[in-house]
C-alpha cells in the first residue's frame, strides 16, 4: 500500500494541501533524485497549532512567541509536513522546488533543494517520532517512487546528512531501520 502522487500536480491525494509562497520551479525541469527527512517544532519543543503553516505560508506573527522574532524574516518551506498523529499536509506540489535544505551537498552535488523532496516530520532531536509518523512517511515514500522513478531507494536521508556540523534533524531518535522495514512491501506497518 502506498499514497497516490498525482505526477501532472505534484499532490498527494492524501494531504491536506495548502499553498506554500516560498518555492518556485526546479532549474532545467529536474525530476526529483533525493527525499530529505526533517524534525520540526514551533515553538521549539512544543507541538500542535499553527505556527509550523504559519512559518511556511510567511504568515508567522512574531507575538506570538518570542523565538518567533528571531525566525520572522525566513522563508522557507517544505513539500510536506507529517504531524504527531500522522496527518499529512502538504505545502508545495513536489515537481517544484521546495526551501528546505539551504546550503546542502549530496554525493558532491550541491544546492540538494535542486533536486529533493523535503518531508518533515513535527518532532524534535529529543523526542521519538510517532508510529502514526512512520505509517505516513513509509506510505509517503512509497507514493512518491511510484510517481517519480528517478527517486531512488538508498537517497533517503535526514538533514543532518546533508548539513552535517550545521543541522543535526531529524536527530538520534529518528528510527532508520524502522522506516526501512516499512518501506519493504513484506512488512506489516505496525512494527515499527
Amino acid at each position: 500500500m502506498s499514497f497516490q502522487v498525482d505526477v501532472n500536480s505534484g499532490l498527494c491525494v492524501q494531504a491536506d494541501f495548502i499553498k506554500s509562497p516560498n518555492a518556485d520551479e526546479r532549474p532545467n525541469a529536474e525530476l526529483p533524485n533525493l527525499i530529505v527527512v526533517h524534525g520540526i517544532s514551533l515553538p521549539p519543543n512544543q507541538f500542535g497549532g499553527d505556527a509550523i503553516t504559519q512559518l511556511f505560508t510567511n504568515q508567522l506573527n512574531p507575538d506570538d512567541d518570542p523565538y518567533f522574532e528571531t525566525i520572522k524574516a525566513l522563508k522557507v518551506s517544505a513539500h510536506a509536513l507529517i504531524r504527531r498523529d500522522g496527518q499529512l499536509i502538504q505545502y508545495v506540489p513536489f515537481h517544484e522546488r521546495a526551501w528546505h535544505a539551504g546550503l546542502s551537498e549530496f554525493k558532491g552535488r550541491s544546492r540538494c533543494n535542486d533536486f529533493s523532496i523535503g518531508i518533515e516530520l513535527e518532532g524534535t532531536d529529543q523526542t521519538p517520532y510517532t508510529q502514526a509518523q512512520y505509517k505516513t512517511l513509509g506510505l509517503l515514500i512509497k507514493g512518491l517512487w511510484q510517481a517519480y522513478p528517478t527517486l531512488q531507494r538508498h537517497h533517503v536521508v535526514g538533514h543532518s546528512d546533508i548539513a552535517p556540523g550545521r543541522k543535526t534533524d531529524p536527530g538520534a531518535y529518528f528510527q532508520w531501520r524502522a522506516l526501512e522495514r516499512l518501506l519493504e512491501d513484506t512488512v506489516d506497518s505496525k512494527s515499527v
